[in-house]
């Protein structure tokens, strides 16, 4: 055995995964033309064994394994995509015609994932694997094969070598062995890269940050520490052979050919643990079976990936959970950005859903008429306020189970509550009844959960929020697992939040200074909601008379441009973005104009910033734009440049498509509303606040800049800046 075979980390990492189920090989003892990628002995005894009441021939067992070996597409992403979904039985699967003279159709499951014991799990250390017509080969470290199948590559760096990183590992992988061996990387849709100090899973299409150690065995139990911890956890919680069949069956996700996006993307631990506890919570809950239809709330810190976890639930929910039947999901988000986040990468999953149409719901109306077209399945995404349409029922199916997005205020509420109007008065806030004609008079107005639970009355409700409340579990049941900034933080799935108090440097007076804490602070004491605050006429109008001050917009301005200039000044490589949110409409028109007047330049339209990485992809989609914009609704009373200022639909979707390109010359958004939840852009790194916030929409707006971000390995965001004018940080 050669002295690789015989390193202290490998020997531990093959020891653990022989105490877990795996059978061990070392590569030298293999008997293999080196450029042959899969343990055909073993392939062929797996269909032998499996079909053995088929009785299928040797012929019959080399076509089988050929159509493996030989199934390719026009690019190593496609190739890969193709024979992963053969293998994992995905789409049509694979149906064999006999030799028997009648072309019997027989399907063929190159993995048992019915039955896990009936699958060979081998792992295997240095295999030599031969390319350039054999003159030169490659040995990744371990490979994990199932039924002779290479499903995992795993590179490991030496622990006692400090020059030795994970970073190398990953670069071997998906620099050098994509680049030598692609006969072997076809078959790999999982790596793992690990230096014993860190060892993270990922794909071999997954970004270096986009790699995540494995940190529980089960979900109950504390998140494992660094080295030998996380080694175990990873192997234990995902490379257990039931375990992993389990992720390769059914969270690993690759998005329809028809995007054109080259992406893969395997499960975090704490996705795959609340895609099983929230389907377990959904099932025992349905109404079908005598449940109250609270299917339960998901806690997950902002940008921890809900949306995935929702993506992962759905096809759950439609493939594995028989007593459910095939559901029909309807995903409910409370605003428009949200439904444009959720629906497009719900619309290129299609085939992953594998749960029939998914589509965007223009109308009430045009839900009503989705529903009665079937009588199961279908994904469907809509905002909550489309049911201020119309009330009563839509469809009393009871294998409906509805999504909500962000569920806090907006979606809860089954109570009543007295209005009444005056001639002054006009209904305001996301509780505003349906179809209530506008006349003076009092009404009885209800909640959007009722309106809800009248449309759908035997349908499962399940609540996804970052920041829930009291009425949330109210609404949608218990919190059935969470997932905190804090763990999101320390797990590297976003970046920490750094905060900069400077509401001094604006606000000269501390009379005005006092007056704008107390305000602040009088709102948060009664928990006011983002519309109380707007029913507060004289209390927002003494606000807004402060914070529209010349004097203090202009020092505000002066401020922000000096700090951001020098932020990106600090650090060159990095390609920073801001988000400038202010108080109301006029007062962003007011922070606009005023910087035009202090840097005119930055509102000179302008090709895009070539760092050498712009894709061909990006720079179809990139268009001459200034470095700041304005983004918000047009108001039917503003005066002309106001109104030209902030634009219709069409220029706020095109400001949004380049604020999310990298390397777009936009990079300083000025925003009220709009863009403050569910709007996600990587290299967002700081947001410039000059608006009070109160709890869930403050958690929600300062999350934007937590999202993880790099240019390279040595270049990447370290942290999300908060820099606050106007006293947010005790709320």
């Amino acid at each position: 055995m050669s002295k690789f075979c015989e390193s202290t980390y490998e020997e531990a990492f093959i020891q653990l995964l022989e105490e877990n189920g795996w059978e061990y090989t070392c590569g030298d003892d293999l008997h293999r033309k080196l450029d042959e990628t899969i343990l055909e002995d073993d392939l062929r005894d797996y269909l032998s064994r499996k079909y053995a009441a088929e009785a299928l021939t040797d012929e019959e067992i080399d076509a089988i394994v050929a159509n493996l070996r030989n199934t390719g597409d026009t690019s190593p992403y496609l190739t890969l995509r193709k024979i992963f979904s053969l293998y994992c039985g995905r789409g049509d699967g694979f149906v064999f015609k006999r030799f028997d003279g009648n072309d019997t159709a027989l399907p063929i499951d190159y993995i048992d994932f019915e039955t896990p014991e009936n699958n060979t799990f081998r792992v295997v250390n240095q295999f030599t694997v031969s390319y350039h017509s054999g003159k030169d080969t490659r040995r990744p470290d371990v490979l994990l094969f199932v039924n002779g199948i290479p499903v995992c590559i795993v590179e490991l760096k030496n622990p006692a070598k400090a020059s030795a990183t994970i970073e190398d590992a990953y670069d071997q992988i998906h620099i050098r062995y994509k680049r030598d061996i692609p006969h072997l990387m076809k078959y790999c849709a999982l790596s793992c890269i690990s230096d014993a100090s860190n060892t993270r899973l990922g794909t071999t299409y997954s970004e270096y940050i986009h790699y995540y150690a494995w940190k529980k065995v089960e979900n109950e139990d504390p998140a494992a520490n660094k080295g030998v911890p996380q080694l175990e956890t990873l192997i234990k919680g995902a490379y257990r052979p039931d375990r992993l069949l389990q992720i390769l069956r059914d969270f690993v996700y690759f998005p329809d050919v028809s995007s054109g996006r080259e992406e893969e993307v395997v499960c975090r631990y704490p996705q795959f643990f609340a895609t099983n506890l929230l389907s377990a919570s959904i099932v025992k809950h349905l109404r079908s079976r005598g449940g109250d239809g609270k299917g339960g709330t998901y806690f997950g810190a902002t940008g921890c990936g809900k949306t995935f976890t929702m993506l992962f639930l759905s096809r759950y929910l439609a493939l594995r959970e028989d007593s459910v039947g095939s559901p029909t999901i309807v995903i409910l988000v409370d605003r428009e950005d949200l439904q444009d986040q959720t629906s497009k990468l719900f619309m290129r999953s299609a085939e992953y859903l594998s749960n029939g149409e998914v589509r965007e719901i223009e109308s009430r109306t045009d839900l009503q008429r989705e529903l009665s077209l079937r009588p199961s399945g279908g994904v469907f995404i809509c905002t909550i306020q489309k049911f201020s349409e119309g009330t009563g029922l839509i469809n009393e199916r009871n294998n409906i189970i509805c999504f909500s997005d962000e569920a806090h205020r907006s979606q809860l509420g089954v109570g009543s509550k007295l209005e009444i109007k005056d001639e002054t008065q006009r209904s305001r806030g996301s509780e505003t009844v349906a179809n209530v004609p506008e006349r003076i008079g009092a009404y009885v107005k209800y909640g959007f959960a009722k309106y809800l639970r009248d449309a759908f009355p035997n349908a499962t409700y399940v609540g996804f929020s970052g920041t829930p409340i009291d009425e949330t579990i109210h609404v949608f049941g218990e919190i059935v697992d969470s997932y905190t900034m804090r763990q999101a933080v320390a797990d590297d799935v976003t970046v920490d939040i750094k905060y900069i108090p400077r509401l001094a440097r604006v606000v000269l007076n501390p009379d005005k200074a006092k007056e704008i804490e107390d305000y602040y602070r009088l709102c948060a004491d009664e928990g006011a909601k983002p519309e109380d605050i707007a029913e507060s006429k004289e209390a927002m109008a003494s606000l807004e008379i402060i914070l529209s001050d010349e004097g203090r917009i202009k020092r505000l301005v002066n401020d922000i441009a000096e700090h951001y200039e020098a932020m990106c000044a600090d650090n060159p490589q990095l390609i920073q973005k801001a988000m400038v949110v202010c108080a109301s409409r006029p007062i962003a028109y007011q922070v606009y104009e005023e910087f035009r007047k202090i840097r005119p330049a930055w509102f000179e339209a302008k090709g895009y910033y070539n760092d050498g990485r712009v894709t061909d992809k990006e720079k179809e989609k990139l268009k001459d734009m200034p470095f700041i914009n304005l983004v918000g609704t047009q108001g039917k009373d503003d005066p002309v440049a106001m109104y030209e200022a902030f634009g219709d639909k069409k220029h706020r979707e095109e400001l949004a498509e380049q604020f999310k390109l990298e390397h777009s010359n936009f990079r300083i958004a000025i925003v009220v509303d709009m863009w403050i939840t569910g709007f996600d852009v990587p290299n967002l790194c700081v947001m410039y606040n000059d608006k009070p916030l109160q709890k869930q929409t403050l958690i929600q707006t300062i999350s934007r800049v937590n999202r993880k971000y790099q240019v390279s390995n040595e270049v990447q965001k370290e942290y999300g800046l908060i820099v606050d004018y106007i006293g947010i940080y005790e709320n």
